[in-house]
């Protein structure tokens, strides 16, 4: 099949619409938090949330005593251990046990009550370390791993392979969606597990403040990354739940990366910072590139919207007015 068909696009045999009952798993976190925000702008009035501290979804009788509960039309599993290098590399372990149960225990409870569509995010970190560039969907499974982040890449595979299972053993309809760097309101700004750009964000802030000559960033500064603000990445999730409807994973992203040095050069122009950058080649750099093939996506008729300069400058806006909230991890 070509790569520029496209998959799925209107094969959807009963659309979602505003009525429909949708359980949004992971609400509070960045992604589900853009999520719900976008479902609430479009009228969608029937979206059922739960906090950790309500569903466990690690734990399957408390995850199937809601399913039947709720009986939800719909599922956007949002929900997911999330960290940047320091976590996946200190808590592997936790990593990837939580990440094989919130899925595995989802995904059965969805097909066991009739759900009609289950939407599954996944990370542009299953794809190897050493794809070639841009990445498209089909090197999944073509090379080894970022070794910092395999156990929760590996998590990820899993959930993906037990959705396309699901669907072709079942008929249970699943898509799976691989998103790029995120970043955005809501966001991780703890500098033990954040993601890079919420990071650099934080140290500018803080070396700001602290009147510092200069700010220290990991690496060496040429690794190239993809960053998606993260309500773009909302509104791709909606027009695929409405449009696509096939097996095969869709990248999500913007098509274009940036070196860590450059976009260091825009975080602290956004927040003020006029010192140094230097950089520190002791720790470690990660994946040298990481350029997701957007092409699927473009192809099903969407496209990001929010520029990297803007999406940082109200990610900093943000920041700063939520400074309390955005020291806690996002889990």
């Amino acid at each position: 099949m070509s790569r520029d068909a496209p998959l799925g696009l209107l094969a959807t045999p009963e659309p979602m619409t505003a009525a429909s009952r949708i359980f949004l798993a992971g609400h509070r976190g960045l992604v589900g938090s853009a999520i719900a925000r976008l479902l609430a702008k479009r009228g969608f009035t029937n979206v059922i949330t739960r906090s950790h501290q309500e569903l466990d979804l690690t734990d399957q009788q408390q995850t199937r005593a809601f399913y039947e509960r709720e009986r939800p039309d719909y599922v956007v599993l949002a929900a997911a251990r999330v960290g940047g290098i320091v976590a996946n590399d200190t808590y592997s372990g936790d990593f990837i046990r939580e990440n094989l149960l919130i899925q595995t225990n989802a995904l059965e409870g969805a097909r066991q009550v009739g759900v009609k569509k289950l939407l599954m995010l996944g990370s542009s970190c299953i794809y190897p370390k050493l794809a070639a560039q841009p990445i498209r969907e089909e090197y999944l499974l073509t090379g080894p791993l970022e070794a910092t982040n395999e156990a929760y890449a590996i998590a990820k595979i899993a959930g993906i392979a037990a959705a396309q299972a699901y669907r072709k053993q079942y008929g249970f309809r699943t898509i799976c969606l691989m998103p790029t760097n995120l970043y955005g309101p809501g966001d991780n700004f703890d500098l033990k597990a954040s993601h890079v750009l919420p990071a650099l964000v934080r140290k500018a802030h803080d070396a700001k403040a602290q009147g510092a000559s200069d700010m220290t960033i990991w690496g060496t500064g040429t690794p190239r990354r993809e960053f998606l603000h993260v309500d773009d990445l909302a509104d791709a999730s909606l027009h695929l739940m409405l449009h696509y409807d096939a097996p095969e994973i869709i990248n999500v992203g913007v098509g274009e990366d940036i070196s860590i040095r450059d976009v260091a050069g825009i975080v602290t122009d956004a927040v003020g910072f006029r010192g140094e950058l230097r950089f520190d080649t002791s720790k470690p750099d990660g994946t040298p590139r990481k350029l997701l093939d957007v092409s699927r996506l473009h192809a099903l008729g969407w496209r990001a919207k929010t520029s990297l300069a803007d999406g940082i400058a109200s990610t900093y806006k943000w920041f700063v007015e939520h400074r309390a909230d955005a020291k806690n991890a996002n889990t």
